[in-house]
C-alpha cells in the first residue's frame, strides 16, 4: 500500500488514504516446498517504508504533535518515594506509660496507679493502648483504647504524630493523661535513625494499695540466735552441740533385728509374731508385724513407728507435762529369753538375724541363743463336699462350691493343643441283664484332648433299634478311683462305665492301633517285646524252656492246625492258667497275623518266643 502523504502530517486516522488501484489484496505466503520438504520462507517482500515515518514512530514523534510531551511518573510500579504503609510496615513503637485514677469511699487509699503500654504504628499513624491483664485485680483490664488515629483534641483534625511522643512527658488522650516512663530498644533505635532525642526514663511510683500489699508479702525472719547460744554453751563449758553425730557416722544403716512373739490371751487373740528392727544409729525401734495367710486379721504395716522404746512409757494427757526422764530400752536388754515391755505388751524375744549375732559376739561378747517355740495347734475345718447331682459335669457343680460366683473349670490348654487331633475309637457291647442288649453293638469314642468320650450306637436295618448317638460327649469318672478316665483306661477288654451304662471294648480301629504301638511307654500291653516277655515268664513254673514251649503249642493247638482262632488261643492259654489280658492277647494275634485272615501262626509264635524251627 502506498501512502501519498506530505511529510508533515502525523499519521493519524483520516490522514491516509488506501490505494485504490491495488488488485492483490492476499496475504503473502510464509512457508513453501524445497524440495519436497515444507519450509518457512526466508526471502521477504520488501516493501517501501518511509525512514521519516518510522523514526517518529520509534523517537514519539506522533503523540507530540497531537497531545503534547508526555509527563515522567512520579512512582512507577517500584517506586522511587516509599509510601509510609511499605516503608514502615509493620513497625510500631512501644512506650510504657500510667495515669493515675482516683478511689473514692476507701480509708486506705485516695488514688491508684494504673500501668499501660502505648503503641504507635509507624504505617498509618494510629495508636494503640493496652493494659496488662492482672490476676485476681478486680478490675477489668487488656485493651483500653481500640487502635485508631487519635486528635491532639476533641474535634480537631490534628493527629498525633510519631514526633509528639517522648519518654518524660504527659499525653492527652481522650481526655485522660497519660504519663510516659519508659520505651522498648527498638523505639530507642528508632528516634537515634531519625535524629531525635530520646529522654531519660522515669520509675512508676507507687500508690498506697500496692505498698501495703507490699508489706503484708514481707515476712520477718527471727533473729538466729543458735551461734549466740552454742558461743554461751561452750564458754560456760558445755560440750559440743551435735553429741551423737559421732554416733551416727559410726553406726549409721546398722540395724539389729529380731524375731519376737506376743501371746494375746483375749478372747479373739492368739500367737502373734512380730520382727524388732533396732537402730544403733539412734537408738531407735521399729517394730513390724508378719502377714500370715488366712489368719483372718488385718494387716497392719508397722506395729510400732519408729521411735526410742521406753520400759516404763509415761502416759500424759499431753506433752510435756511431767519433767520424770523416760529409760530407753538398749542392746544389753534385747537378748533371746527375755521379756521386752511394748507398752504394756509383754513379749518374748525368741530369735534374731545372722547379724545380730555376730555384732553381739564381737562388742558385747554375748552368744544369741534361739529359743525354740512349740508348734501351734491349728485347727483347721474342712466342709464336706456335696455328693455330684447329675446336672452338668462334676466341675462344673464343683465350682459352686469353691467360690460363691461360679467360675468355668480350667482346661488344659497345652494338652489340648498337643493331643486334640487324637481320637481313639473302640467298638463296644454294652453289659446288661436283658439279653437283647447283648446283641447291641455301640462305637465309643475317646478324646485325648480334653478327656471327653462320646458314644454311637450302630443298628442294622428292621432290627427295631433307632441308632445314632448314645451319649453325649463329656466327661466321665472311673468308679474305682473316682478319677477322669484317661486315655491308659482304654484297652481292648476292659470294662467301663459310663453313667448305669457298662461297656466292654472288643476291638479298636487301625488308627487306635498305632496309636497304642507309637506310645509304649503308655500302653505297654500294646507293645510286641513287652507282650512275649510276659508270655515267657510263665516258663519258670516248668523244670525247662523246653517243657513250656511244648505245653504251650500242645494247648493253643491241639488240632495241629497251624494256625488258630482268637477264641481258641484264649482258651488254650486259660487251661494253662496264664492270665495275659485282652490287649497282650490281641497283640499277639495282630502281629503273627501272617495272612491278615485273623489267624494267629503257630510256628511264627514258636520261633519268636526261641523255639527252634
Amino acid at each position: 500500500m502506498n501512502y501519498n502523504l506530505p511529510k508533515t502530517v502525523p499519521l493519524l486516522p483520516g490522514h491516509c488514504f488506501p490505494d485504490h488501484l491495488k488488485e492483490s489484496h492476499h496475504k503473502t505466503q510464509q512457508f513453501t516446498l524445497v524440495n519436497n520438504v515444507h519450509c518457512e520462507k526466508t526471502n521477504y517482500i520488501e516493501e517501501k517504508n518511509d525512514p521519516y515515518l518510522i523514526d517518529s514512530l520509534r523517537m514519539g514523534t506522533p503523540p507530540d504533535l497531537t497531545y503534547g510531551k508526555r509527563k515522567a511518573p512520579i512512582n512507577d510500579y517500584i517506586p522511587r518515594i516509599q509510601p509510609p504503609w511499605l516503608k514502615y510496615d509493620r513497625q510500631v513503637l512501644r512506650f510504657y506509660c500510667y495515669f493515675q485514677e482516683s478511689v473514692v469511699e476507701n480509708p486506705y487509699e485516695n488514688y491508684r496507679i494504673r500501668k499501660c503500654t502505648l503503641y504507635y504504628y509507624l504505617s498509618d499513624g494510629t495508636i494503640h493502648v493496652n493494659e496488662p491483664k492482672i490476676m485476681n485485680s478486680g478490675i477489668e483490664q487488656g485493651v483500653f483504647i481500640k487502635r485508631q488515629q487519635i486528635p491532639k483534641q476533641l474535634n480537631s483534625t490534628d493527629y498525633y504524630t510519631w514526633e509528639d511522643l517522648n519518654v518524660g512527658i504527659n499525653i492527652n488522650l481522650f481526655e485522660r493523661v497519660f504519663r510516659i516512663v519508659d520505651c522498648d530498644s527498638f523505639t530507642k533505635e528508632f528516634f537515634v535513625y531519625m535524629g531525635k532525642k530520646m529522654n531519660s526514663p522515669e520509675r512508676v511510683p507507687n500508690d498506697a494499695f500496692e505498698a501495703q500489699k507490699t508489706l503484708k508479702d514481707i515476712k520477718i525472719p527471727p533473729p538466729n540466735t543458735k551461734e549466740y547460744n552454742e558461743y554461751n554453751e561452750v564458754k560456760l563449758g558445755g560440750g559440743h552441740p551435735n553429741t551423737g553425730l559421732q554416733k551416727y557416722l559410726e553406726n549409721d544403716r546398722k540395724v539389729l533385728s529380731f524375731n519376737v512373739l506376743w501371746n494375746d490371751t483375749s478372747l479373739e487373740g492368739g500367737l502373734n509374731y512380730y520382727i524388732l528392727n533396732y537402730f544403733l544409729a539412734d537408738d531407735t525401734t521399729e517394730i513390724k508385724e508378719i502377714k500370715r495367710h488366712n489368719s483372718g486379721k488385718d494387716a497392719f504395716p508397722l506395729f510400732l513407728c519408729r521411735k526410742k522404746l521406753p520400759k516404763e512409757p509415761i502416759m500424759t494427757h499431753y506433752p510435756g507435762m511431767t519433767l520424770k526422764k523416760e529409760e530407753y530400752y538398749s542392746p544389753s536388754d534385747l537378748v533371746c529369753g527375755n521379756m521386752v515391755r511394748i507398752y504394756n505388751k509383754d513379749c518374748l524375744i525368741f530369735n534374731c538375724d545372722a547379724y545380730t549375732k555376730e555384732w553381739y559376739l564381737q562388742n558385747m561378747n554375748l552368744q544369741q541363743i534361739p529359743i525354740t517355740l512349740k508348734k501351734e495347734d491349728i485347727k483347721r475345718f474342712y466342709q464336706p463336699v456335696p455328693p455330684y447331682n447329675g446336672f452338668g459335669s462334676e466341675a462344673d457343680s464343683l465350682g459352686s462350691v469353691y467360690n460363691l460366683q461360679p467360675k468355668a473349670p480350667r482346661k488344659d490348654i497345652n494338652k489340648m493343643y498337643t493331643q486334640d487331633q487324637y481320637i481313639l475309637r473302640f467298638e463296644g457291647k454294652l453289659i446288661s441283664q436283658n439279653k437283647e442288649d447283648n446283641h447291641r453293638k455301640f462305637i465309643i469314642s475317646f478324646f485325648c484332648g480334653d478327656d471327653t468320650i462320646m458314644v454311637y450306637e450302630t443298628a442294622d436295618k428292621n432290627s427295631g433299634i433307632w441308632g445314632g448317638k448314645f451319649l453325649e460327649r463329656m466327661n466321665h469318672n472311673n468308679p474305682i478311683n473316682n478319677k477322669p478316665y484317661t486315655e491308659l483306661d482304654f484297652q481292648i477288654g476292659e470294662i467301663i462305665q459310663l453313667g448305669v451304662y457298662r461297656f466292654q471294648l472288643l476291638r479298636a480301629d487301625e488308627y487306635t492301633h498305632k496309636y497304642m504301638k507309637s506310645k509304649p511307654e503308655v500302653f505297654k500291653e500294646a507293645d510286641i517285646e513287652y507282650t512275649l516277655n510276659h508270655l515267657r515268664k510263665f516258663a519258670t513254673k516248668y523244670k525247662s524252656y523246653d517243657e513250656f514251649m511244648v505245653l504251650l503249642i500242645k494247648n493253643i493247638d491241639p488240632n495241629r492246625r497251624g494256625v488258630i482262632d482268637f477264641n481258641d488261643f484264649v482258651v488254650g492259654l486259660r487251661r494253662l492258667g496264664y492270665n495275659l489280658t485282652y490287649q497282650e492277647i490281641y497283640t499277639l494275634m495282630r502281629y503273627f497275623d501272617l495272612d491278615e485272615n485273623w489267624k494267629l501262626d503257630v510256628k511264627s509264635l514258636f520261633v519268636a518266643l526261641g523255639g527252634k524251627q
